[in-house]
């Protein structure tokens, strides 16, 4: 009879102690977060993340990718010009996924996740729901909500506990625009970094909070290293999948737009003194084709303020310089009336005063719009004599 209670308290004993952990150890998801390096495309210039999900029950192991949309939508081109473009989740086999990338020359890191399992569990589920069709879709913002954002704040909701990020950002703190920047520097991609400068307002211009730094794949990365859970890191365990391969070029070159704008200003300056018999001709086809493309960008960027869904469009103090009422004006050049010789007098005033403001507009202005606004300046002087 001793014996018996002995045995049964043992058995109670080794369930008491060791089911517990053996449950701990059974959960059969492993979650990870891919990082891949950029590529060589515009739309690859920033990197990509993704969610990779083992489940060791099923034999399967994919990933979940927030950042796909469909080329062959027959309006793909207005709805990605309008802002209306809808992206959305979609998933792959992880090594038909690695294989793309190996391709592309562009590298792969892996960040394992450390979560409980009934947190893992939720976090599989709330994807597995985001892959249906009614709820895969989603409108895309570059800064707010991205391929990167949403794998944060579906993580922060299927945790049990409250996920704390540390501080990522660097000092001096960078704007968005700064961040982006980094990117288009070191890719090479001066005239889409133009172009970017262009088009985008004062919004880009803030500082982004810790969190709002995770946009970009990177520090998507980065935060995750230095995320915590009741005082316990998430990542257990970082490895390189994919090296890359592809070298992008970003050493100075003559096609550089700053460099272009200044030629343009020098060859403009050089020819308006010259005694050429073909000088006055090519200077009167040049500013009409000049103030008609200074008019043109400004309404294009007002049709990008007003007219699509783009947030980071607005705001845009590029149409201090790039001013939309020069696009008809361009065709008036020749014109004798006193309120278009007032019109080139007034525009060459205020060119002289943007270009002494210019380093204190609220929005980061690319330099290379500078010889533009004197170009504007000195021919606006011109016209203005002209129709006097």
């Amino acid at each position: 009879m001793v014996r018996f209670a002995l045995n049964l308290l043992t058995t109670f004993l080794f369930i008491l102690l060791f089911l517990p952990l053996k449950a701990q150890d059974s959960c059969t998801i492993e979650v990870s977060l891919l990082t891949c390096s950029p590529g060589e495309e515009l739309y690859s210039t920033f990197g990509h993340s993704a969610f990779r999900v083992k489940d060791h029950s099923m034999g399967s192991d994919i990933i979940f990718n927030y950042g796909t949309f469909d080329f062959d939508d027959p309006g793909f081109y207005k709805k990605f010009v309008r802002g209306k473009l809808l992206y959305f989740v979609s998933v792959q086999d992880f090594y038909g996924f690695k294989e793309d990338y190996r391709m592309e020359g562009r590298g792969i890191i892996e960040q394992k996740i450390e979560l409980s399992c009934t947190d893992k569990q939720s976090l599989y589920r709330a994807l597995r729901t985001n892959i249906k069709e009614e709820n895969k879709y989603y409108k895309y913002d570059f800064l707010y909500d991205n391929c990167s954002t949403r794998l944060k704040d579906i993580l922060k909701k299927a945790a049990g506990t409250q996920v704390e990020f540390h501080n990522i950002l660097p000092t001096p703190l960078p704007t968005f625009r700064d961040m982006i920047h980094i990117y288009l520097d070191s890719g090479g991609k001066y005239w889409s970094k133009l172009g970017i400068d262009m088009l985008l307002g004062n919004r880009i211009d803030k500082i982004p909070s810790n969190e709002q730094a995770m946009f970009l794949p990177d520090f998507l990365m980065k935060g995750f290293d230095s995320a915590f859970i009741d005082g316990k890191a998430i990542v257990t365990d970082k490895q390189v999948i994919l090296n890359r391969r592809i070298e992008i070029d970003s050493s100075f070159n003559l096609l550089r737009p700053i460099v272009i704008t200044s030629l343009l200003l020098l060859v403009v300056w050089i020819i308006q003194f010259s005694k050429r018999k073909w000088a006055p001709g090519f200077l009167r086809v040049f500013d009409r084709v000049f103030f008609f493309l200074l008019g043109a960008l400004g309404c294009l960027m007002l049709f990008m303020w007003f007219g699509t869904d783009h947030i980071g469009c607005s705001n845009n103090f590029n149409l201090l310089w790039a001013i939309p009422f020069h696009l008809p004006i361009a065709f008036l050049l020749n014109s004798k009336k006193e309120w278009v010789r007032k019109y080139f007098l007034v525009g060459a005033g205020w060119y002289f005063i943007l270009f002494f403001i210019w380093s204190l507009l609220p929005q980061g202005m690319n330099s290379a719009f500078v010889p533009l606004v004197i170009l504007a300046f000195m021919r606006s002087i011109v016209r203005y004599k002209k129709t006097s």
